[in-house]
């Protein structure tokens, strides 16, 4: 029998950990984009909702990049039938991304308001895309997917819009937008920050709803067989039950003004539903809907020599990178106000 504890399991749970960071700090980049424009009255709200997530979203989006090359480095066959397989929905993903990063950048070249509100479209579309896609792609991976010989993807796109993975994508996008909302109840004040509240308490229900429902049916029609080493079933479930409640509470906190527990409620949502996917998977990097052709950490990862490696650079610079990150939030840690507005009638 293959042994578990090996440097496969270690980078397994390593890209797990990159995955998770990022669901937690783009979600509620993408929220806010999501939200800027139903939460602002006017062009300057725009620029507060924009401001909140100006310092750090790019720094946020060095997650997915670490974790879309350790997956390269330390799984190539994993990374080979995902990205062969989702290539098309991971190149709309890409597009919305990079319209995404052009329009906070672009945003305020210009006076114009028609210049600005092209702009404040293309944040809409940009941050709703991804919210939406990254749910459909991780529900496909835990659900399963036609994995032919060779473990070659055979579904084809409109194969990857299960109905399951349908119900996660819209999951994904309302506990995004939750997320952002009280991301944004949490780094701005007065109006700005009771709207966002009041958005909060329209899609913590929903979001509760919808994740309760995806933890249920992923539980109830998991496929792959029986597989060696598996984590216990009980620990998905868990973990599932637990980022159901996480929403709720979060609605609970918001209804209290309770900011900061809000917020820590939607990111321990987040936290907890990635981790429950992972456990779900685990060992197994990608389910097929035929148990022999799932791919596992055995059969996709790297030779020993290059994990090995990977391990002793990532044990040197990761810790420098999250000092990094940290400091900057703590920098970017106060809230936002709208400036006063000179009296022009003393």
């Amino acid at each position: 029998m293959t042994p578990v504890v090996t440097l496969a399991t270690l980078w397994f749970v390593l890209i797990a950990v990159l995955w998770t960071g990022y669901f937690f700090l783009e979600g509620f980049d993408f929220g806010v984009g999501i939200l800027t424009p139903f939460v602002s009255k006017d062009d300057l709200d725009r620029r507060m909702c924009i401001n909140t997530i100006g310092p750090t979203w790019d720094g946020n989006e060095v997650w997915l990049l670490v974790a879309g090359g350790a997956t390269f480095a330390a799984f190539p066959v994993w990374y080979a039938t995902m990205f062969s397989g989702f290539y098309l929905a991971l190149f709309l993903m890409l597009v919305g991304l990079i319209i995404r990063g052009v329009s906070l950048e672009y945003r305020g070249k210009d006076r114009s308001a028609r210049w600005r509100a092209w702009w404040d479209r293309a944040l809409f579309v940009g941050s709703l895309i991804p919210a939406l896609l990254w749910g459909v792609a991780f529900t496909d991976l835990v659900h399963g997917l036609q994995i032919g010989p060779g473990y070659h993807y055979t579904g084809g796109f409109f194969g990857l819009l299960q109905p399951v993975a349908l119900l996660g994508g819209v999951a994904s996008l309302v506990l995004f937008s939750l997320h952002g909302a009280v991301f944004l109840s949490l780094k701005t004040t007065g109006e700005l920050a009771e709207r966002a509240r009041a958005a909060a308490r329209l899609l913590w229900a929903p979001a509760a709803v919808l994740v309760a429902a995806l933890v249920v049916w992923v539980g109830l029609d998991g496929r792959g067989g029986p597989v060696a080493h598996r984590v216990p079933a009980a620990i998905p479930w868990v973990l599932g039950a637990v980022a159901a409640a996480a929403v709720a509470g979060a609605g609970a906190a918001v209804l209290r003004h309770r900011d900061a527990w809000a917020f820590a409620a939607t990111g321990t949502a987040i936290l907890t539903l990635t981790a429950a996917a992972f456990t779900s998977l685990f060992p197994r990097v990608m389910v097929s809907t035929v148990p022999t052709r799932s791919l596992t950490i055995w059969n996709a990862s790297s030779a020993h020599e290059t994990l090995l490696v990977m391990s002793i650079v990532a044990a040197v610079f990761t810790p420098l990178v999250l000092g990094y990150q940290a400091w900057s939030y703590w920098v970017f840690r106060g809230r936002l106000s709208r400036p006063p507005v000179p009296d022009l009638h003393p």
